[in-house]
């Protein structure tokens, strides 16, 4: 099979907004469904047409409002999915005064466990920038390396390392994680960023990822590579919307900040970043596509970020600045 069909179910209010969502994440050719429009069209008294089955007005009224779109059935088309579903959980939770519906995200044309297994075959060891290589839990490497091996397994969350911000960002780490520092991995997924940060020479590391699944994932990963649990801390929230979260962070004062994430949440964290990093601290973000880059940079310079680079692949954007306030 060489697409797989998914089905992202919303509201009339989220159509936009979903819809929005998925352009940014490069996909195009949406399928939308909107229930509404098929009664207005059964109580269209100037229709053409007098007679409509009733397996087809039973099977129209039962389909849900939302979005059907395609996918590679690969690797790359498994990390595009997980990534979707990370900024799902986003976008609901930033637009709370909008009743989106379940933004419940249902694979439709082979059945989800077997697919969750099929990816696996796809995914095979390969090397990030100069210093890593990333490798399956499960699969060996062919041959000996001086290089860093950094072994994961994202089960059903984003991180596999093979898609282009991920990639951005692990390079960017390479190039600004010093030994010695302190991190803080916002949106961590498996934990692969702030995983990369600790063998690459970070004391210790602190991630948050708005899904409770992360939490477990992101620690399996840890163990797997070694990673002392004094070293690195994990916890599931929304940092943007949780004053709690925010003040158990705010003051902490890391050498690094990573967030590989979406735009409009990376434009919400520029207010917030300043509170967790030091002065001439360096922040790390990624997620952004081409279109939105401007936006980006503009919040990151309004709440004194200076960038100091950025990074291209295919259609995704990632920065580095540091903080000057």
């Amino acid at each position: 099979m060489e697409w797989i069909e998914i089905f992202v179910e919303t509201s009339q209010i989220g159509l936009e907004l979903v819809s929005g969502l998925l352009y940014q994440h490069g996909l195009t050719g949406l399928m939308i469904e909107d229930g509404s429009d098929f009664e207005e069209f059964l109580q269209n008294t100037n229709r053409e047409w007098d007679y409509i089955e009733d397996e087809l007005v039973e099977q129209k009224q039962k389909q849900a409002t939302g979005i059907t779109f395609f996918i590679r059935d690969n690797v790359h088309g498994r990390e595009q999915l997980s990534n979707i579903k990370s900024a799902l959980f986003y976008l609901k939770e930033q637009e709370k005064e909008f009743d989106l519906g379940t933004l419940k995200v249902t694979v439709k044309n082979i059945k989800e466990e077997d697919w969750a297994n099929n990816w696996k075959k796809y995914f095979k060891p390969f090397a990030i920038g100069d210093k890593i290589i990333i490798k399956p839990s499960w699969e060996e490497l062919e041959e000996a390396t001086e290089k860093i091996v950094l072994k994961i397994d994202p089960a059903h969350i984003f991180g596999t390392g093979t898609h282009e911000t991920t990639q951005l960002c692990i390079e960017l780490i390479e190039q600004f994680v010093k030994k010695g520092d302190s991190v803080f991995d916002i949106g961590c997924g498996s934990g692969i960023l702030s995983i990369a940060s600790l063998l690459l020479g970070a004391e210790n590391a602190d991630a948050i990822d708005i899904d409770v699944n992360a939490v477990d994932v992101a620690y399996k990963n840890a163990q797997r590579n070694d990673i002392e649990k004094k070293k690195y801390h994990v916890v599931a929230g929304n940092i943007l919307n949780d004053e709690t979260l925010h003040k158990t962070y705010s003051g902490k004062k890391y050498d690094v900040v990573e967030a590989n994430i979406v735009a409009d949440v990376i434009i919400a964290l520029s207010k917030q970043v300043p509170e967790y990093i030091k002065k001439q601290g360096i922040f790390i973000c990624s997620g952004i596509i081409k279109q939105r880059e401007q936006d980006v940079k503009i919040a990151l310079e309004q709440n004194h970020f200076t960038i100091l680079d950025i990074k291209y692949k295919k259609d995704w954007v990632a920065m580095v600045c540091r903080y000057d306030g």
